[in-house]
């Protein structure tokens, strides 16, 4: 395989300006239910893997063993790592600054340990094909060359820039009448015809392992998305593990069913700015809804631009009112403000508490759509795929999600911390079902 010099130059620049906003990890696979769920391949408490100067996979191995859920550390095919070193020998070649090569060379790595762990394991793709070196090179070369063109603007264009607070996915749809904007063509040049949505969960989806992945609640799933149809609106309050969370949500929806992968497609993350700055998350963001908010903490990072910030709060505030009313809205939402943090004591993950400000406001909201708004908790099991350290990582990993009960939206200001309090308890439930339907159980807090 042979690259060209546009491409590993896009490599090399992306790599040299991308922070941890994004992580690239991914894993695969479904169970329906815990019951009679089979074991992990390893339960093994946690190893080292000696690492040497010679293998970069033993490196990678050795990260796996000391940071992943299942604790399995895993040895790249030879293909994937002949493949990996064409890929990574053509990027050095042309790195202008020598500090680029290792955290270059560690993401590129990682991913192909990710795909080649898959198809050692005998995982299939999506239509049953094998996973190949030759796709771990297609797809992580059009990662990078996305990142370049929209994420860092090397192109007469500039850098992609997100027009609107609340953002609807680029999928090259016949309907979408942006497409007839002169200057959106002009900017997406031959990748006009390009579904970033599909192209978001393609890059994660042969590395999740699917097989021993759990989802839960499909009654309730099933419910919401009924309520959808019928032009009522869904609040998912989720806990947040990954970057990848949106990948997650779509890869195990689709999992269950046709109409629980287009209900996957059609929700809309609550996010904060990062994810439409950082030069790895702009590809991904194009592909998804979007309802940009600043965090509190960015806002007062900058008493100069706080005015600002705060207006183009206010006006995400008012264009998600504005969908609530036409109803039919999902959206899916970390009250948290935040990813939840491994215990580095115990080694525990626990749930970051739910904000019962932000709960409030979401219900607020929902009540002044006058459209019928209903609150689903849901549960998430999704730690490996998050970005370690100032390095983006990938891991081959199961992964779970539990739609919980519906949390009725009753109950006047004076007890509006029972709403908070019960849609974090069962939250918690459902993390703790999948842990233990997936073998997991020590990481219970």
């Amino acid at each position: 395989m042979k690259f060209s010099a546009a491409i590993v130059s896009a490599a090399v620049a992306l790599a040299a300006s991308t922070s941890t906003s994004y992580a690239f990890t991914a894993q695969r696979s479904v169970v329906r239910s815990a019951r009679g769920f089979p074991p992990l391949a390893s339960t093994k408490e946690e190893t080292a893997v000696a690492s040497t100067k010679d293998s970069a996979a033993e490196k990678v191995a050795a990260n796996a063993a000391a940071n992943s859920l299942n604790d399995t550390a895993s040895t790249i095919p030879p293909e994937f790592m002949a493949a990996r070193d064409q890929v990574v020998g053509g990027l050095k070649a042309t790195l202008p600054l020598p500090a680029l090569e290792q955290p270059l060379e560690h993401f590129v790595t990682e991913y192909f340990t990710s795909l080649g762990t898959a198809a050692a394991a005998g995982r299939k793709n999506k239509d049953g094909s094998d996973i190949t070196a030759e796709q771990a090179v297609n797809y992580m070369m059009r990662t990078l060359g996305f990142g370049f063109k929209y994420g860092l603007g090397k192109s007469e264009k500039g850098k992609f820039t997100f027009d609107d607070v609340r953002w609807k996915a680029l999928r090259a749809e016949e309907d979408d009448e942006r497409y007839q904007n002169e200057e959106l063509q002009a900017i997406l040049g031959d990748d006009i015809g390009t579904d970033f949505y599909a192209a978001g969960c393609d890059f994660f989806r042969p590395s999740i392992d699917l097989e021993n992945s759990l989802v839960l609640g499909e009654d309730n799933l099933e419910k919401a998305r009924k309520q959808i149809e019928a032009g009522e609106n869904v609040v998912f309050l989720a806990n947040h593990q990954s970057e990848a969370d949106p990948q997650v949500v779509s890869v195990l929806l689709e999992s269950v069913s046709d109409e629980a992968g287009a209900l996957a497609a059609q929700v809309t993350y609550v996010a904060g700015h990062k994810v439409t700055t950082d030069p790895l998350a702009v590809p991904f963001s194009m592909g998804r809804n979007l309802l940009c908010i600043h965090s509190k903490k960015h806002i007062d990072t900058d008493p100069e631009t706080k005015p600002a910030k705060s207006k183009q709060n206010m006006a995400a505030m008012n264009s998600m009112l504005a969908g609530l009313k036409d109803g039919g809205m999902a959206i899916w939402v970390a009250p948290s403000g935040g990813r939840d943090r491994r215990d580095v004591d115990s080694g525990k993950i626990p749930i970051a508490p739910f904000d019962q400000k932000t709960v409030d406001m979401f219900r607020l909201m929902g009540r002044k759509s006058k459209t019928p708004t209903h609150f689903y908790p849901m549960s998430m099991v999704s730690y490996d795929l998050r970005a370690l350290g100032e390095q983006r990582n990938v891991r081959f990993t199961p992964i779970g999600i539990a739609v919980c009960d519906e949390v009725p939206n009753v109950g006047g200001a004076e007890k509006r911390h029972l709403f908070t309090e019960l849609a974090e308890e069962e939250c918690q439930k459902g993390y703790e079902e999948l842990l233990k339907g997936m073998g997991m159980e020590r990481y219970i807090p």
